[in-house]
């Protein structure tokens, strides 16, 4: 088991004509890549939680296209579900990485999907937080995120947290939403490019179909949160999910509690007796 102040060594991946991203690797042992959602960063995966590095697992985690400290697309359109599973596959070859488990949440659990669809040998597992892509691009979504990046395109956070629905959710997690959102978005380098992916990775397909998860053989944990407390990645979504893959498994906080997405502590606790079981 790694000491608890375990090196953090730092690197850089380049898909091809793609743009720098850069990221973050520590800890020894079985590999773990984790990827962030939209407008997040790769502090937002396991909330900053050293858990799974104390339990023996290699973290590597990275800033998508465009977001914290990673390079925009070269192209405004580039933001496709394509391009950043060209981006993942280019993270793992620079890590050295081997057949690592895959923690995505939100895109990047639709990114790590569709990359363990087209190449399953080369992952051992999924964990996917939250899933909100439901085989296809949703108008509801596409709308949402449009809305958000007016503002951020014109530097305003907040209007950003406004319109990200923080002041909708019940009152006992109002405040804490608020402020992990506007703490969230100070951390990117290039609002311009975030709002830009706001614009088109919504409108693009990760995958044909959840009818393709019927077919993925890998173990999959589905993590999944209420209506409630989270209604940008519906419990049904991530229900569908687990009824699909013929290995996944399903966890969710309980009633009344924040999301385990959230709760970065419980979260990796959650991912360790997951893996341990495989």
């Amino acid at each position: 088991m790694p000491a608890p102040d375990s090196e953090i060594t730092r690197f850089e991946a380049r898909s091809p004509g793609g743009p720098v991203l850069r990221g973050q690797i520590e800890g020894d042992g079985s590999d773990l890549v984790l990827l962030h959602g939209l407008t997040a960063t790769r502090r937002n995966v396991v909330q900053g939680s050293r858990l799974l590095v104390r339990e023996g697992f290699r973290l590597t985690a990275y800033d998508a296209r465009g977001h914290g400290e990673s390079g925009p697309a070269p192209a405004q359109d580039a933001y496709e579900y394509p391009d950043l599973v060209a981006d993942l596959a280019a993270v793992v070859d620079s890590a050295g990485a081997s057949r690592p488990v895959l923690v995505g949440s939100s895109m990047g659990a639709a990114t790590a999907m569709a990359f363990a669809l087209a190449e399953p040998a080369a992952v051992s597992a999924l964990v996917q937080i939250t899933p909100a892509y439901a085989g296809e691009p949703r108008q509801e979504e596409r709308d949402y995120w449009d809305s958000l990046a007016e503002p951020l395109e014109r530097g305003d956070l907040d209007s950003f947290v406004h319109r990200s629905g923080a002041d909708d959710l019940p009152e006992r997690f109002r405040e804490g939403a608020r402020l992990a959102t506007r703490q969230r978005m100070e951390r990117h380098r290039d609002l311009g490019a975030v709002a830009q992916a706001l614009r088109v990775t919504p409108h693009s397909a990760a995958f044909e179909g959840l009818g393709l998860l019927e077919g993925l053989e890998v173990p999959v944990l589905v993590v999944g949160s209420r209506d409630d407390s989270d209604p940008r990645h519906p419990l049904a979504v991530a229900e569908d999910y687990a009824r699909r893959l013929p290995r996944g498994r399903l966890v969710v906080e309980d009633h009344g509690s924040a999301p385990l997405a959230w709760q970065g502590a419980q979260l990796s606790r959650a991912i360790a007796a997951f893996l341990a079981q495989l």
